[in-house]
């Protein structure tokens, strides 16, 4: 048996600015997820963390490198095969509004996976539309409705309630709370939990709400500009992170100053990211690190594991 559900292989993904020019939107990140477990994904916007999932999932297919999924290579799955796959692996995005039809009544939605991968009678799919229901907390009454009549969180109730209904075992879920208010934002990511625990589910779950990401995922990875530089568990990566630009992330998570001595220091970073379409030589991050020495710009550090299971990219960490 595989050690990963999900695995990907100094994976990469290019996209073609012109005739001469690439940005490299992931540039060769290797991770694993283990079945059952939350993995984090953060960084910077425009770092690459929504990409490797939608590659991940092959919605857009890798430039090179390999992706796994229990075993079994993705880019070589045809057939029943690759059918098994697609119902396997589902995402919930970021936006859910514009990820759900307008013309569409919600149980349509929800319905539109099933009608593909699974083969129900006309009562029988009703029935699994009203369990779906239930199952992220809204009535069968949704079923009826439109998108446009229901709130941002009921709406992503709807969005996660479409990823459930193939049964699948892994979820992308691509900042699913970040267009929620805040007092919704908590209540989104208790119901992904529960519904891990309930159906032996496996997530990607990418953020940049850190506090969230802390409290739903197991292992955390850092992504800056395309590239992984740091990979741990949850604990580890907000007790003891290692790369700079891990600790730059921590340092800026805000905290309720009670005593009103406001102690906490937020070193800010300094610079640029550097374009995505012609990143610097050596670390990518060299340009604004304090710790930046001459083989930093000259030699791209690689990912290795200094302590079990903490994997960092990184000249300056030993």
């Amino acid at each position: 048996m595989a050690e990963y559900l999900v695995e990907a292989k100094n994976l990469c993904k290019y996209f073609k600015v012109d005739r001469k020019r690439m940005l490299k939107a992931v540039d060769n990140v290797s991770l694993g997820i283990r079945k059952g477990e939350t993995l984090g994904l953060v960084g910077e916007s425009g770092c690459g963390k929504t990409t490797c999932g939608r590659t991940l999932l092959h919605l857009y297919e890798a430039t090179s490198g390999e992706i796994y999924f229990d075993g079994k290579d993705v880019s070589k799955l045809s057939g029943k095969d690759n059918m098994d796959f697609k119902h396997r692996a589902q995402m919930i995005f970021q936006d859910p509004y514009s990820s759900l039809d307008p013309r569409m009544t919600i149980g349509e939605i929800i319905a539109e996976g099933m009608d593909v991968h699974v083969k129900l009678t006309g009562q029988e799919r009703q029935q699994r539309i009203v369990e779906l229901l239930a199952a992220v907390g809204l009535t069968e009454q949704f079923a009826g409705r439109f998108a446009h009549e229901l709130s941002g969180g009921q709406r992503q109730r709807v969005g996660i309630a479409r990823a459930l209904a193939v049964d699948p075992d892994f979820i992308v879920c691509d900042e699913p709370i970040s267009a929620l208010d805040v007092s919704i934002q908590a209540q989104i990511v208790n119901l992904l939990i529960k519904l891990q625990r309930e159906r032996g589910l496996t997530y990607l779950f990418i953020s940049h709400d850190l506090s969230m990401v802390k409290h739903i995922s197991d292992r955390v990875g850092v992504m800056y500009l395309g590239s992984l530089v740091e990979l741990a568990s949850s604990e580890v990566i907000f007790k003891n992170a290692k790369h700079p630009y891990t600790q730059a992330l921590m340092a800026a998570i805000p905290e309720v100053d009670f005593d009103g001595d406001g102690k906490k220091k937020i070193e800010r970073l300094e610079g640029e990211v550097p374009s995505p379409i012609n990143p610097p030589p050596g670390c990518r991050f060299a340009a604004r690190c304090k710790y930046a020495t001459d083989i930093c710009r000259q030699q791209q550090p690689q990912l290795v594991e200094l302590e079990p299971d903490h994997f960092v990219a990184c000249h300056h960490c030993k």
